[in-house]
């Protein structure tokens, strides 16, 4: 790996696995994330928030908790960074499953990066204050059973916490982890996305898939956890790297609607999920593709777009 990216992926991170249970039978959206992550996000208003949401007047915006878990501002802001969107979080959760009956589970995922890490307890005691609410249009009712790290180990377990494994992992640990993982075996040349991609190329969203463009996003998205966790280094440019070719691929075109308390209007997320292979991966390009499958690319990363996996 070249000294380079190795500077670039000290981004500090740890994922969360969730695993809770329904109270009730239940009917959830197909897509779990945006029912999630807007739940989550009106629990931490209504546990925080002194001004009516009115944050442009408020005097205590420089700490607040909300503006510090879910719009928490980088240490220096890359130039090409228009959008308030914060990049210190993303939720995941694959399953699409529709109806869920009393004390079924659902697992789902929390990664935080940087100084978003040190805010654990509010995330939690939002899912749980969600839990409380309901989740979704049907305010399907659940207990959190558990929590654990990406070792496996118990953060959280029927209303216990053990902080002690609460441990902190770098991009740089997941990049080795896998390289170690795939060194005795054979890496077929197919890239999975698992949630769609948005992705903006030369000022246009992209259709298809194009590896050039990937590989930049990935690029671009380090530099911009660097930036937020206030790690300095030169943006890992990528121009000496050889790029292969699609030699075939299938993708449909993803549309995702949720409703925007804050914005107070309803949006639609679209992307492209599906694969595409090419003829050979070169050995420059699998620690910046290791990398990409952890933190996701492209747009609305924090409702878990843009999560992939080479296969």
């Amino acid at each position: 790996m070249v000294e380079e990216l190795e500077e670039a992926l000290q981004v500090q991170y740890i994922k969360l696995h969730f695993t809770v249970a329904f109270l009730e039978d239940t009917v959830l959206p197909k897509d779990k994330v945006s029912a999630l992550r807007g739940g989550m996000g009106n629990m931490l208003v209504q546990a925080n928030c002194i001004s009516n949401g009115q944050c442009a007047c408020c005097k205590f915006i420089s700490e607040c908790l909300v503006q510090r878990t879910i719009y928490s501002k980088y240490e220096f802001k890359p130039a090409f960074v228009t959008e308030g969107e914060s990049v210190g979080y993303v939720l995941e959760c694959e399953n699409y499953g529709r109806e869920f009956k009393k004390d079924d589970f659902l697992k789902f995922n929390l990664l935080l990066f940087g100084k978003t890490i040190m805010y654990f307890h509010q995330f939690m005691e939002a899912f749980l204050a969600l839990g409380v609410k309901g989740l979704g249009k049907e305010r399907g009712k659940y207990r959190i059973v558990s929590v654990t790290n990406s070792l496996n180990k118990t953060i959280y377990f029927e209303g216990k916490y053990d902080i002690s494994q609460y441990q902190v992992l770098r991009l740089y640990d997941y990049v080795v982890y896998r390289q170690k993982q795939t060194q005795n075996c054979k890496i077929e040349n197919q890239l999975v996305f698992k949630t769609p991609l948005t992705l903006k190329y030369n000022g246009i969203f992209l259709m298809e898939y194009q590896v050039w463009p990937i590989l930049k996003a990935i690029s671009r998205r380090i530099f911009m956890l660097d930036c937020y966790e206030g790690i300095y280094n030169h943006y890992y440019q990528m121009e000496k790297f050889r790029t292969p070719e699609i030699k075939y691929q299938e993708h449909n075109i993803i549309s995702v609607r949720r409703y925007s308390e804050r914005k107070n209007q309803s949006m639609v997320l679209k992307g492209i999920k599906g694969y595409f292979m090419v003829e050979e991966w070169y050995p420059e390009n699998l620690p910046l593709l290791f990398a990409g499958e952890l933190i996701h690319i492209g747009k609305n990363t924090s409702f878990g777009f843009g999560r992939y996996r080479i296969k």
